[in-house]
């Protein structure tokens, strides 16, 4: 008998917890894709200003300075249009991860009505057992 208490508690406790250990797992992976890709872009960024440096201490005359100034417009614009893009990407990854949260919850409603539903059911079914037994006794 207290056996199976336990086993019964040790179930719940398994159900209780699932959702949370799958929240968790899913805010881990979106932790991960989001940090690999800000490193990603904190990498490209970084490489293009190490290589305007480099441009900028080439500067010898006034042609070299034309150059890198004409250099320095094309990378703003190859800048602007990366900060675009990357924010795009956050955005779908942010739509993604917020897609699978509310499928994580939607499981997790429905498995709690279904519980909910079969306690109904088993309550009904004792109560109907008990009330079936109270008018046999009755009877008897």
């Amino acid at each position: 008998m207290q056996e199976k208490v336990m086993n019964a508690f040790a179930e719940q406790t398994k159900n209780l917890y699932a959702p949370l250990r799958k929240m968790n797992a899913l805010l881990v992976e979106n932790m991960e894709k989001m940090t690999e890709f800000q490193l990603d872009a904190l990498k490209s960024y970084s490489q293009a200003g190490i290589n305007q440096i480099k441009q900028a201490n080439e500067v010898r005359d006034t042609e070299s300075m034309r150059d890198f100034s004409t250099s320095q417009a094309e990378l703003m614009s190859s800048i602007s249009k990366k900060l675009l893009e990357d924010a795009k990407t956050m955005a779908d990854m942010s739509m993604e991860f917020k897609s699978e949260v509310e499928k994580l919850m939607e499981e997790s409603r429905s498995q709690v009505f279904a519980a909910k539903a079969a306690e109904e059911k088993a309550a009904a079914r004792s109560t109907s057992s008990s009330n079936k037994s109270s008018s046999n006794t009755a009877k008897a």
